[in-house]
């Protein structure tokens, strides 16, 4: 299968693919990184902390830089905030603890949503959901695929306004940690916690402000969907608050019309210097604190 046939195919259908073993997962994870090689052998690749096998055949590209990172939903009162975090020390036995409760409770949610779809007249199964998750932690986007599949909603978007949203009729909140939390938990695992596609906060330059203060160290400036005149006002928050300014396509695999693919947009190369110092300022932190706490 060529790698044209690949690029454009929603999750779902590169499911079936790998179910039906007409590709495997090592294949496609080298597909998208010969892409990115291909645009430019100086890119970056992000990979989650749940990407084993990825990071494995990721490791086949000697040229190719493997930054390991994170999302994290926090809260706020009447608001999400998504957390980032690079240079995660993602095989720390405590933090995989960690990450297997979270996943645990994203779980539990993923079923009540459904059951509460169920309610409202949208029916998709339990098991599709799992399946189009896989391996990975089941979340809304796999619901939203499901309603696809089931013909209820032309794309995995068109899902979250009335159903899948915070303000959505299945809705069903979740524990979530505080966005100071997350930096606290991000720091302590070595990681250089930022900000996430800020521009969607309902209070953004205060919530920057506040965020700055409880030690976000960067800024997602650079964002698929952001305009020029964002971009702009948000380069120059970064500066005012000195976040360094990152970004990233933030590929999601959906399916949705216009949706960047990896290696399309991003920040300028020199802020993954910038980040890797503030990885190795952080690791440093780290571990003085922990050789004071041992004395």
């Amino acid at each position: 299968m060529q790698d044209t046939d690949l690029l454009y195919t929603p999750v779902w259908q590169l499911r079936e693919l790998l179910d039906t073993r007409r590709v495997s997962s090592t294949e496609l994870t080298e597909m998208f990184l010969r892409r990115i090689e291909r645009l430019n052998p100086k890119l970056n690749a992000y990979l989650t902390v749940t990407g084993d096998e990825a990071f494995a055949a990721a490791k086949e590209f000697p040229d190719m830089r493997i930054i390991p990172a994170i999302e994290l939903s926090t809260d706020i009162p009447g608001d999400e905030v998504h957390m980032l975090g690079y240079f995660l020390r993602h095989e720390d036995e405590e933090l995989q603890t960690i990450l297997r409760q979270f996943r645990a409770g994203r779980l539990e949610r993923g079923r009540m949503i459904v059951e509460k779809l169920a309610t409202l007249g949208i029916h998709v199964e339990w098991e599709r959901v799992q399946e189009i998750a896989g391996e990975g932690a089941v979340g809304r986007p796999h619901i939203a695929l499901a309603m696809v599949e089931k013909g209820y909603c032309k794309e995995p978007k068109d899902a979250f306004p009335e159903y899948l949203g915070r303000n959505g009729l299945a809705y069903v909140e979740r524990s979530k940690m505080t966005p100071p939390e997350a930096v606290e938990m991000l720091i302590r695992f070595g990681a250089v916690p930022v900000l996430a596609h800020p521009a969607y906060l309902v209070n953004m330059e205060s919530t920057i402000a506040e965020l700055a203060e409880a030690g976000i160290v960067g800024l997602e400036v650079y964002y698929a969907q952001f305009s020029p005149e964002t971009v702009e006002q948000l380069a120059r928050l970064a500066s005012q608050h000195g976040l360094i300014p990152c970004g990233g396509s933030d590929y999601h695999g959906l399916g949705n019309e216009g949706e960047p693919l990896p290696g399309t947009l991003g920040p300028p190369l020199e802020t993954v210097e910038l980040l890797e110092q503030a990885a190795e300022k952080i690791a440093a932190a780290v571990g003085r604190q922990a050789r004071v706490s041992e004395q």
